[in-house]
């Protein structure tokens, strides 16, 4: 039988909606789970650690923001001296243009008239930069371009061994700048990349081979230049990264932001960035003196095979396993805590793909609910 929606109870879903800012000043143990946190002493550390490090090496930061995905914690980043953002979606630089931030680069290509009219619109309130490594994609942005009386900024995306997007470095870069160069509707401000096969080396293999990538990234703009193609951009970089491609002279940004949260991931791959992500659970079984069941499962943590997520502050961990709606921690000895009722915290695994997951992230400072923000940008996929 099909119910209509002016059949449903509104009292009822008013009594499960609460207002999320009524959470402000309780302490953390009081808020209803899961939820997720973050420790803002060890974030605002984070920003600051990465502000400091570009600076010190002369290059600008654009933060990737896909596992941020909150405009209140992205102003944090430009205040600390970013000079922009990257996003990887569309849809993810339209909440930030609606929050007045305009430097966007879309770290991807953006194809189909659907999502160019949407861009076009975009061109109105912002300026961004789009990525493109193809002529086709590129003349179907000239001409909604020219359509709208606009320039469209773009960088060509260059391929450094990660083999996903991209245009293959050195002569194939300088012969797709000129065929742009010719498009009068965008503007070629630059090139980028993703040095991504190199974030998960070992620590002897890694600034070697960061170095070679990105000098093929450096050397495609100075072909270019030498050309006489402005090359203003040179941007790569992510968390894992950054430490040794900020040093690659040439490089002009970086668009490193995962560290601002940090999580195992990163730490696998060797940052030392304190994890600033958790979500908060429930001990809501003890079906044995060494099992704990959590109300926190794959619907509210990436449980990625890459970096698992991990109890904090729970001793004598042997494993842990999530399903969708429970997490389970087997422990080594016996153990009566925690007990049915109490709260617990797990470090995030993989914190790009756990924040999406969430309607708001709770600010605490030592032990405190001290902000409420909404993950605005959750859901914005297309």
């Amino acid at each position: 039988m099909l119910v209509s929606s002016q059949a449903i109870n509104p009292g009822l879903l008013d009594a499960v909606a609460t207002d999320p800012a009524e959470s402000i000043g309780l302490p953390v143990n009081e808020l209803d789970t899961p939820a997720l946190l973050v420790d803002l002493d060890l974030m605002e550390a984070n920003i600051a650690r990465m502000a400091d490090y570009f600076r010190q090496a002369g290059v600008a930061w654009r933060p990737h923001t896909k596992g941020i995905k909150t405009p209140d914690i992205v102003w944090k980043l430009l205040e600390a001296g970013a000079i922009g953002v990257t996003c990887a979606k569309l849809s993810e630089a339209e909440v930030y243009a609606a929050f007045g931030i305009t430097d966007i680069l879309i770290a991807n290509q953006i194809v189909g008239r659907q999502k160019v009219a949407r861009l076009m619109r975009l061109r109105r309130h912002a300026d961004p930069i789009v990525a493109v490594d193809s002529l086709e994609n590129s003349r179907e942005l000239d001409e909604a371009a020219q359509n709208e009386g606009v320039q469209l900024r773009v960088v060509i995306e260059v391929n450094v061994g990660f083999n996903r997007c991209g245009v293959e470095a050195g002569p194939p870069v300088l012969a797709f700048a000129r065929q742009i160069a010719s498009l009068p509707g965008l503007r070629l401000v630059g090139v980028m990349t993703w040095e991504g096969h190199t974030g998960l080396l070992p620590p002897d293999e890694k600034p070697s081979a960061v170095e070679a990538a990105i000098r093929q990234l450096v050397d495609s703009a100075e072909l270019c230049r030498a050309a006489g193609i402005p090359m203003e951009i040179v941007s790569c970089g992510g968390t894992m990264t950054y430490m040794f491609s900020a040093k690659v002279n040439g490089v002009t940004e970086i668009q490193a932001g995962g560290g601002v949260f940090s999580d195992y991931l990163y730490h696998r791959a060797g940052t030392s960035h304190p994890i600033a992500l958790s979500v908060l659970a429930t001990v809501i079984s003890r079906p044995t003196p060494t099992r704990i069941v959590t109300d926190m499962g794959r619907k509210a943590m990436c449980a990625d095979h890459l970096a698992k997520p991990w109890p904090k502050d729970i001793n004598g961990v042997k494993s842990v396993a999530l399903m969708a709606e429970h997490g389970q921690i087997e422990l080594e000895a016996p153990s009566e805590t925690p007990r049915i009722g109490d709260k617990i915290e797990w470090h995030v695994g993989y914190g790009d793909m756990t924040v999406c997951l969430h309607d708001e992230i709770y600010g605490v400072r030592k032990g405190i609910v001290e902000a409420v923000w909404p993950v605005l940008a959750r859901g914005r996929l297309r």
